[in-house]
């Protein structure tokens, strides 16, 4: 299993540098534009969401993704308008009131969960490369730490109902590999970010991660499936993949923020 990790980092961590520093912004938007189709679709495809619905929902999250990076002013606007959109879908192409909630609510919560939080990644790279390389390069090595902790001293379940195979060495793993993560990564691409900053948001993302990784979870056992997908081999699909930069992305922000570091 480590190998085909360091195989899918050997691919992916030049793509996502290329993409965000040596290309213009617009770059980056592609490829998140991208990723956030592709784990919208494995989402809809665990609640078995087809047709129009579909459809929609993914329109509905580029266009969500578009407002936030082109019109931050407009996201909420765009939101409100993809659920009339997507509610007079479900009322005029089934006649049938029942199940309605049921039909609606994951095209909805795809929308929050992914197009929505991977948008304030576009946030973050508007204000500097450095802010993406810090978000994933901590969420990386909390995953990572939090994998080989687990591997090697996890015996305490963490969630067992939720995901089985979490520990709560992993847990302390994912908190240290974000720590140390936060303190190297802080001086390397956001030094305005200061040592004790740092070393707390990468803390925090180290939290989130775990956090993230178990919302995922709780989806996919609620769906009853193992793996979001299959597209990548060894790790499931994209959504297995981003799913600790989904709930980091957000919280990073809000954090950078209040430290009055961004706008």
């Amino acid at each position: 299993m480590h190998l085909t990790r360091l195989a899918v980092a050997v691919v992916v961590l030049p793509l996502l540098y290329l993409s965000v520093v040596k290309l213009p912004p617009v770059f980056f938007f592609a490829l998140i534009a991208v990723v956030s189709a592709l784990a919208q679709s494995e989402f809809y495809s665990m609640y078995r969401v087809r047709g129009l619905m579909k459809i929609s929902g993914l329109l509905a999250g580029f266009a969500i993704l578009c407002a936030m990076y082109f019109s931050k002013d407009a996201y909420p606007e765009v939101i409100v308008a993809a659920f009339l959109i997507i509610s007079g879908l479900r009322l005029a192409g089934t006649p049938n009131p029942l199940s309605s909630l049921r039909d609606i609510s994951p095209v909805l919560i795809a929308l929050f969960y992914i197009p929505c939080s991977l948008g304030f990644q576009l946030l973050l790279r508007s204000d500097g490369p450095g802010w993406i390389l810090f978000l994933f390069g901590c969420v990386w090595a909390s995953d990572s730490l939090a994998y080989y902790a687990g591997k090697t001293l996890g015996k305490k379940k963490l969630y067992p109902e939720v995901s089985p195979n979490k520990t709560v060495a992993g847990a302390f793993g994912s908190l240290a590999g974000g720590a140390l993560s936060g303190w190297f990564l802080g001086v390397v691409c956001v030094p305005q970010m200061g040592t004790a900053r740092a070393i707390a948001s990468g803390f925090v993302i180290g939290v989130v991660t775990i956090v993230g990784d178990l919302v995922e979870s709780m989806f996919k056992r609620d769906a009853g499936v193992k793996d979001s997908g299959g597209i990548i081999p060894g790790h499931g699909g994209i959504l297995d993949k981003i799913d600790g930069a989904l709930f980091a992305g957000p919280v990073v922000y809000w954090m950078s923020r209040a430290f009055g570091l961004i706008a």
